[in-house]
């Protein structure tokens, strides 16, 4: 079963992995309401990526002065928005996110700069819709079902059409589900990763996590960044962590009791190529210590290419 981000989810990008040797980041998670014609701050830091998590679709982002932040969005998690800066200096500037029924959140985007100590960091904020303090009185039940169409209509027209494709993806995932005694890596929060694979240009990547600790857990999306020491040949002093878009995430729950696990795949278009400093890596964190992520490295060439065949 797929399960969308929650960018940010959710999403977070970069946070935790690519903090500076000047001075700590104080994290943070926010959740706002949405609130015509306020303007809503968000703080930012070199080397991370804040989640900006809506209420609907969105359509388009605008930076006031994209020379100093950088604003995207991925058509697979429609609701995420990532914010970075992309210079190493003290910046402001202003965004305007419009989604897909029209309506405008005002952002002010603000960053100390990588020389800021104990920097403030918006690593996620979620908008939400304002709840109407009144119930409105329905005007009666309706028992009436909207129509359906019956499962025999469906199997009829894949018998009629061509075979359909097998899942490749759903495959992976199976196969990971049978491993009993997964190698786990972390402390509470554990983690394993499985096989990798290509298929049609994607890369797909299975994996396990584990709630070791005695506390039901709730555990962010994955993300998959490019990771690498700014400065040539690798001997910058800043870590830098560029997010790939993820294009598909199955996974069954992300709510975790003590002692649970629970397996999933990852599917991402892997960059074409890279430096020889940088590497490509998978992450984890839990939704209350995003500031403490678990961060696994992934095979840059996959172990496993999928051949498909043509079927008359």
């Amino acid at each position: 079963m797929r399960v969308h981000l929650v960018f940010v989810v959710y999403f977070l990008v970069s946070y935790g992995v690519a903090q500076t040797e000047e001075g700590k980041v104080m994290s943070k998670v926010t959740t706002m309401p949405m609130e015509e014609g306020s303007v809503t701050v968000l703080h930012l830091s070199p080397g991370f990526a804040t989640s900006v998590r809506l209420p609907e679709e969105a359509s388009s982002i605008v930076i006031g002065n994209p020379g100093v932040f950088k604003g995207e969005h991925s058509e697979s998690e429609p609701r995420l928005v990532f914010l970075k800066p992309i210079t190493s200096q003290p910046a402001e500037s202003n965004a305007l996110i419009t989604t897909k029924s029209g309506q405008e959140i005002n952002l002010h985007l603000v960053s100390e700069g990588k020389e800021a100590t104990n920097a403030r960091v918006d690593f996620f904020m979620e908008f939400r819709r304002p709840q109407p303090l009144l119930i409105a009185p329905s005007e009666g039940l309706h028992l009436l079902v909207s129509e359906t169409n019956p499962l025999l209509t469906i199997s009829a027209k894949q018998a009629a059409g061509k075979k359909e494709r097998p899942d490749f993806v759903a495959r992976l995932l199976d196969e990971q589900r049978a491993i009993a005694s997964p190698v786990w890596q972390g402390k509470e929060l554990l983690v394993s990763v499985g096989n990798s694979a290509e298929q049609d240009h994607r890369t797909i990547v299975t994996f396990s996590v584990r709630n070791g600790s005695k506390q039901p857990v709730e555990i962010l999306p994955p993300q998959v960044q490019l990771s690498g020491k700014q400065g040539h040949g690798g001997k910058g002093k800043q870590i830098k962590a560029e997010p790939v878009a993820i294009t598909e995430f199955r996974m069954s729950s992300r709510r975790l009791e003590p002692g649970e696990r629970v397996d999933g795949v990852v599917v991402f278009e892997r960059p074409s190529f890279k430096e020889a400093d940088e590497k490509l890596v998978l992450q984890f964190a839990e939704a209350g210590q995003v500031d403490r992520p678990i961060v696994l490295p992934l095979p840059f060439t996959a172990a496993v290419m999928e051949v498909h065949s043509e079927s008359n």
